[in-house]
């Protein structure tokens, strides 16, 4: 006789495989790269349930059904302000090496807009320069600053920029300030939201982390872009979250983060506002509406030093697009090629190409932290290194901190920067944002900033490298396998 603890059994088993076969349906449907679908397949087989939770809340990416609304709204409407600004030939150049004219037009093609005209751009490599440099410019605000951070960390230096920004709100300076939530999480839970609130700060807290929203949106989505903007006319961008390096991750043990940021005047601020300004109305709702006067203060400005791209990445933008940019840019070497990152999990299509560039003669370098914070992608990184050595590539740890910088020099003219890790994550999941810098002359800053890294890194030895245990090999092949997801 056929019990009901017998039914009930049978119910729930053919309900797992009924899951089972559905996710795996999912997974191969979907557009993915072989390894990526492999290791899905992996994770939901070898895991039983648990594999199948994870993939509904991190194999899809889900931003929403309110943010989907809103991105759909906006769309058109930043569209039109680009129609707009392609009417104004002054701030856009045409002009490009012969390194960087395919990227160009890839980004032309790609996002609408053509490079743009920088007037000043300054690299800063040290944090207290970047700081007061960045409070200078706040004190001297006066229409609007907007800001976006991964990460807020109070104490420190960083107080003294959280003032002037308080300062600047209470004189009247429209100030909008928003956060990841999951990288900003000690911000949130300080003194300082609240604070900053009453002096007229418009505090936001970016991709809500909450157990509410686990099933209807990505929870790893994260807004990584670092970003300042002020007067429509400066703007920042690089690696540098606003932490002060003295206090911040000091349990880590990996040593002060190395950070790296740019300081911009120029039509170049436009693209970074008009990202901004989709972001803000897709997190918030509120409409940043720009007017002539604001948006195109120097139009009828001549002069120039850098042409520049902005490339943003995450949901709602051209999919894709800095992957895209990168393998054009290594393609286009010629004599060198020098990469740094904290996190080196690359596609299969980018070690290819560094592979490839290094094999047919072009001196490639790639510089990573000999101490990572996240043991997943450190072992993940190491799996890379014997074919990337066998290829010619010389890897240089860098022993003086976690090294942080994100940045590519192809052939010492074209420069690529900003805030993208050579990871899956950066890639093809959070918002992102990368310049593409064509000049000699900020190519020769960031040579020397990359030239100072190198000598305080320890070059990897192929011999050496080859004698290290089979075990630590065993453990560098398990983590490849899960580097799609990493």
């Amino acid at each position: 006789m056929i019990t009901f603890y017998t039914i009930i059994n049978g119910l729930l088993v053919l309900s797992y495989w009924l899951s089972i076969a559905y996710i795996t349906l999912r997974i191969l449907i979907k557009r993915r790269t072989v390894p990526s679908a492999m290791a899905w397949l992996l994770v939901i087989y070898i895991l039983p349930l648990v594999g199948i939770l994870i993939y509904l809340l991190l194999g899809e990416l889900k931003i929403g059904k309110l943010r989907y609304e809103r991105n759909k709204a906006v769309y058109p409407y930043l569209t039109k302000w680009i129609d707009h600004i392609k009417g104004d030939q002054h701030i856009f150049s045409k002009e490009n090496s012969y390194v960087a004219s395919s990227l160009f037009q890839l980004c032309e093609k790609r996002q609408g807009i053509s490079g743009l005209r920088c007037h000043q751009i300054q690299l800063l490599n040290n944090t207290n320069d970047i700081i007061k440099s960045l409070i200078r410019d706040i004190n001297l605000a006066q229409r609007n600053i907007e800001m976006v951070f991964y990460i807020w960390q109070t104490g420190g230096i960083i107080d003294k920029v959280a003032e002037a920004l308080m300062a600047a709100a209470r004189r009247g300076v429209v100030c909008r300030l928003m956060l990841d939530s999951a990288g900003s999480v000690h911000f949130f839970s300080s003194q300082y939201p609240a604070l900053m609130r009453d002096a007229g700060v418009k505090v936001v807290e970016a991709l809500n982390v909450s157990l509410v929203r686990l099933f209807l949106r990505r929870m790893d989505l994260r807004q990584h872009r670092k970003m300042v903007l002020i007067d429509n006319y400066i703007s920042y961008t690089g690696s540098m979250n606003m932490v002060d390096p003295l206090f911040f991750k000091k349990k880590a043990n990996v040593g002060q983060w190395i950070d790296i940021m740019t300081r911009m005047e120029g039509p170049v601020t436009i693209a970074m506002g008009l990202i901004y300004y989709r972001d803000w109305e897709v997190e918030t709702g509120e409409r940043i509406k720009p007017t002539i006067k604001n948006i195109l203060p120097f139009q009828y400005s001549s002069s120039y030093i850098q042409t520049i791209q902005v490339i943003a990445s995450g949901p709602g933008f051209p999919e894709g697009v800095i992957h895209q940019a990168l393998l054009i840019a290594i393609y286009a070497a010629r004599e060198q090629l020098v990469i740094t990152t904290p996190y080196l999990v690359p596609s299969d299509d980018l070690l290819h190409a560094i592979c490839t560039a290094a094999q047919r003669g072009v001196k490639v370098h790639i510089l990573i932290p000999r101490k990572n914070d996240s043991m997943l992608v450190g072992w993940a990184s190491r799996s890379y290194f014997s074919e990337l050595l066998e290829a010619g590539v010389l890897i240089h740890q860098f022993y003086g901190g976690l090294l942080h910088t994100k940045s590519m020099l192809v052939d010492g003219q074209l420069s690529l920067f900003g805030t993208v890790n050579l990871d899956m994550r950066s890639l093809w999941l959070n918002f992102e944002i990368t310049l593409v810098i064509d000049a000699k002359n900020f190519a020769c800053d960031l040579a020397r900033v990359q030239e100072d890294y190198i000598a305080n890194s320890k070059l990897i030895d192929v011999q050496l490298w080859l004698k290290r245990p089979y075990w630590q090999r065993i453990i560098e092949r398990l983590f490849y396998f899960f580097s799609p997801l990493l």
